[in-house]
């Protein structure tokens, strides 16, 4: 019997700066990249607040994870709503249709994606070529979000790494119970 061949290595990280963007507004730490997991899942630390979050979106190459180590979130998958506070998880899988709204000051995450079939994931190489180097490990203030933001770059970015940004009118049918982008959640 042979060994299969493995090109990971064993490794640890901290969040620093060195392995921390600043992203939409918010901070974007990676744990464990999809280039040193052999494409199969990495993990990020997210950390922002109400205004910073992302447009309802579908994610073509992975299953998406999100464990909340601080503050609350409502996320919206489908005909689904779901409230998150710190210490629960929620699972949104490929191929549907999700957002979330903060719903605390400020929240800090985890999130977890996994590959959902042979091809590598992409969502931290999206965060990568979205974000930018930081200076600080506090949330940067007065930074570009995606409401204030043209939309191009951030639809080419997610193109690029799988992800399919929804129009409002695919929102509104398939979310129905999400507010909207840009609405904040009491």
């Amino acid at each position: 019997m042979t060994k299969p061949e493995h090109t990971t290595t064993a490794f640890n990280r901290t969040a620093t700066l060195d392995s921390t963007v600043a992203y939409m507004g918010s901070l974007m730490t990676f744990l464990a990249k999809a280039s040193e997991t052999d494409g199969r899942f990495a993990l990020m630390e997210y950390y922002t607040k109400p205004g910073n979050e992302p447009p309802p979106h579908i994610h073509d190459r992975e299953h998406e994870m999100y464990f909340v180590l601080d503050g609350s979130m409502r996320f919206y998958c489908e005909d689904k709503t779901m409230d998150i506070h710190a210490g629960d998880v929620v699972f949104l899988p490929q191929g549907k249709a999700h957002a979330f709204n903060c719903t605390s000051a400020q929240v800090r995450t985890l999130i977890l994606v996994a590959a959902s079939g042979e091809g590598s994931v992409g969502l931290d190489n999206y965060f990568q070529t979205m974000g930018e180097a930081t200076r600080s490990m506090s949330l940067p203030e007065h930074a570009t979000t995606y409401v204030e933001d043209t939309p191009e770059r951030a639809i080419k970015a997610c193109h690029d790494n799988g992800i399919y940004v929804m129009s409002k009118e695919e929102t509104r049918i398939a979310l129905p119970q999400y507010p909207g982008f840009g609405v904040p959640v009491r």
